[in-house]
């Protein structure tokens, strides 16, 4: 037989488990505030390419989710990119995406079905618009394409709204002045690595691995998009205005750039969903998505720029009433 506690250990261990009990119900009071429950269901997620950041970032977002909202079944949908991820939330038929906010300008703008419902719940990272060729190609500016074939994406990617402004500043017709592919980051490489393509645009996170995995295996050359054409995409107004000005690090592809820097142009990337999607559920993930920038950057560098200082600008989108919350939440 166990002798009994004396009555100062006694004493002591019911202050310690009391001590515990309190700790315990102030960790479930911050993870589950008082009067909601756990978020839990099933939400769509719409990607991108099966080679690109979007549906690395989705895959990746999805496991972190899975730990951090174990009740919430997040299902991911591969897409072409921007373009068709928003006409999905728009229309309902996901319910969370990411795309770039040319994109999200462009179906509100043309007043598409479900455009009023569109509401963003953070600022993540930065597309950078990427224009590779051949390492011995005679391509050293955007207006040099004239007369080449392109693929410039598939119809509903953000690659491909990006590429017609880019061309269209650089006074290119994209439809009359050089030969146009749809091909998407999937089978450019090859395309070009095949001699059947002169240049690629893609428009992405940096590194993008199809990218990466290219320059390792032929000798490719990042085009620059000067600041001169970055000012005659904003001369174009509507969507143009959310592209800028920025530079490619020499350590985003070093066997491609050889340790140079490359101008190009950059457009952000917005987490978004719709207006009457559950303010709970949205305020979770949304705290899941900024909680997670440390582990999915680990993989996806550009997750790494996740800021939650900058998280909360969503233009062209209004910010969610759940996503609103959080951030109002997490104030110093």
């Amino acid at each position: 037989m166990f002798a009994p506690l004396p009555r100062i250990r006694r004493r002591r261990a019911l202050l310690g488990s009391a001590a515990s009990l309190a700790a315990l119900v102030l960790l479930l009071w911050w993870l589950l505030p008082i009067g909601e429950e756990s978020p839990s269901g099933t939400v769509t997620f719409s990607t991108g390419t099966p080679t690109g950041v979007y549906q690395k970032y989705g895959t990746l977002l999805q496991q972190a989710i899975a730990k951090d909202l174990p009740r919430v079944d997040v299902r991911l949908l591969n897409s072409d990119g921007s373009q068709e991820n928003v006409r999905r939330v728009a229309t309902g038929s996901a319910d969370f995406t990411i795309a770039a906010a040319d994109a999200v300008e462009t179906y509100k703008l043309e007043h598409k079905p479900g455009a009023g419902r569109l509401r963003g719940c953070a600022r993540l990272y930065d597309d950078y618009v990427h224009l590779v060729v051949p390492r011995s190609s005679t391509v050293r500016s955007v207006a040099d394409l004239e007369g080449r074939r392109v693929a410039i994406g598939p119809g509903g990617s953000g690659v491909r709204l990006i590429a017609e402004h880019v061309l269209e500043a650089a006074g290119l017709d994209p439809k009359k002045d050089i030969t146009p592919l749809s091909d998407g980051i999937g089978t450019m490489p090859d395309l070009l690595r095949r001699h059947r393509i002169e240049a690629f645009f893609w428009s992405g996170g940096l590194p993008t691995g199809a990218i990466t995995e290219l320059s390792k295996h032929f000798a490719i050359r990042l085009v620059p998009i000067s600041t001169d054409l970055v000012a005659k995409l904003h001369a174009q107004g509507g969507a143009s205005r959310y592209y800028r000005a920025s530079v490619m690090p020499a350590d985003a592809y070093p066997d491609a750039q050889q340790g140079s820097a490359v101008q190009t142009v950059a457009v952000a990337n917005l987490l978004m969903t719709r207006k009457d999607m559950d303010p709970g559920l949205t305020e979770q993930l949304t705290r899941a998505v900024i909680d997670s920038r440390d582990r999915i950057g680990a993989q996806v560098h550009a997750a790494q720029l996740v800021d939650l200082r900058t998280a909360i600008y969503t233009d062209p989108l209004a910010l969610h009433e759940g996503a609103r919350r959080y951030y109002e939440s997490v104030k110093p």
